[in-house]
C-alpha cells in the first residue's frame, strides 16, 4: 500500500475559506489517508489533543508522529524534564491514543545536521531504540556522513538490525547538512519517504530572519514526480507499505504536489472522511 499525505494539517490550500482551525483535520482527512504530526516535535502533547485528533479522523487514517525535539538533540537549553528517562516516558504516554486506536503509522526521529556518524551518536541511537520498545520508529538523518562511502553500508545494516524504518529523503544536495536519496528499505513492513523540495539556495541557512519560511519553497514538476514514481515502484519490491509525505509547503505547494502524485500513481483511496459541507 502507498499512503500519500503532507506534513501538518494547519496551513494548506485545501480548506474552504473561513474554516475554523479545529475543523481542519476533519477536512484534511477527506483528502489524504496520512499526516505527519509536527506539534509533537515542539512539545509533548497532552492526551486530550491526541484523543481529539484520533476522534476527528476515519478508522483507516494513519499518523506519522514526529519525536519530541529533546529526544533528537534539537532542544536549545535544558529539557523540561528531570531526566531523559522521564522525557521518553512522557512522550510514550502521549502517543498511546494513536496506538490504541490502530492509527499509529510510526514515530519519526529526525536528527539535526550536527548529528554526525560517530560512536557516541550510534550509542544514542541504540538508546532511543531501546527506550521506544515495540513502537515502530523511523530514522532520518540530516548529516551526510551516515551515507558516505565509508559508512553507508554499515549505517543501513545498523538500521536493519536495530529495527529502524528508513526515512528516505528527497532534498537539496547542499553539503554535509543534507543527505542523498538512498533507495534502500531497512524494514520489510514500512518505509517512509519525505519530500523536502529541491531549493538548494535556501537549504543552507541564508542571511535574514525568514530563512525557515523559504527553505521549503519549492514545487515539484511533472518530470520530478515521474522520477519518484519510478523510485516508489523500486521500493515496493523491498517493503510492504510506503508512506510518502510532502514537506515542500513554504509556498503552499505540498498539498497540490501530493494530489498530483496520487493521480500519477493511479491511486483511489477508500475510507477517507466525508467533505465538510457545513462549517457550523
Amino acid at each position: 500500500m502507498i499512503y500519500i499525505g503532507v506534513t501538518g494539517w494547519g496551513d494548506h490550500n485545501i480548506y474552504p475559506k473561513g474554516m475554523a482551525a479545529r475543523d481542519k483535520l476533519k477536512e484534511y482527512a477527506a483528502n489524504f489517508p496520512i499526516v505527519e504530526v509536527d506539534a509533537s516535535f515542539y512539545a509533548v502533547q497532552p492526551a486530550r489533543n491526541v484523543e481529539k485528533w484520533v476522534k476527528d479522523t476515519p478508522p483507516d487514517f494513519l499518523f506519522v508522529v514526529k519525536a519530541y525535539q529533546g529526544m533528537t538533540g534539537h532542544q536549545r537549553g535544558d529539557i523540561p524534564f528531570s531526566s531523559k528517562e522521564e522525557m521518553f516516558a512522557a512522550f510514550k504516554e502521549s502517543i498511546l491514543p494513536y496506538k490504541e486506536s490502530g492509527k499509529l503509522g510510526m514515530i519519526l526521529f529526525q536528527f539535526p545536521p550536527w548529528f554526525d556518524c560517530n560512536k557516541e551518536n550510534v550509542a544514542y541511537l541504540r538508546y532511543c531504540r531501546e527506550k521506544m520498545g515495540q513502537f515502530p520508529v523511523a530514522l532520518e538523518f540530516r548529516n551526510q556522513s551516515w551515507f558516505s562511502a565509508k559508512f553507508r553500508s554499515q549505517t543501513l545494516r545498523f538500521m536493519e538490525s536495530e529495527r529502524w524504518i528508513h526515512s528516505i529523503c528527497d532534498e537539496p544536495q547542499a553539503g554535509e547538512g543534507s543527505v542523498p536519496t538512498v533507495l534502500k528499505a531497512t524494514n520489510e513492513e514500512k518505509t517512509l519517504v519525505r519530500m523536502h523540495g529541491r531549493n538548494t539556495a535556501a537549504w543552507v541557512k541564508p542571511n535574514g530572519k525568514n530563512w525557515r519560511e523559504v527553505r521549503y519553497l519549492y514545487r515539484y514538476n511533472q518530470e520530478e514526480l515521474l522520477e519518484w514514481k519510478n523510485n516508489i515502484l523500486k521500493l515496493q519490491e523491498q517493503t510492504k507499505d510506503i508512506y510518502v509525505l510532502f514537506n515542500n509547503n513554504s509556498g503552499g505547494d505540498a498539498a497540490g504536489n501530493a494530489k498530483d502524485f496520487i493521480q500519477l500513481l493511479g491511486i483511489e483511496y477508500k475510507g477517507l472522511a466525508a467533505k465538510q459541507l457545513d462549517l457550523f
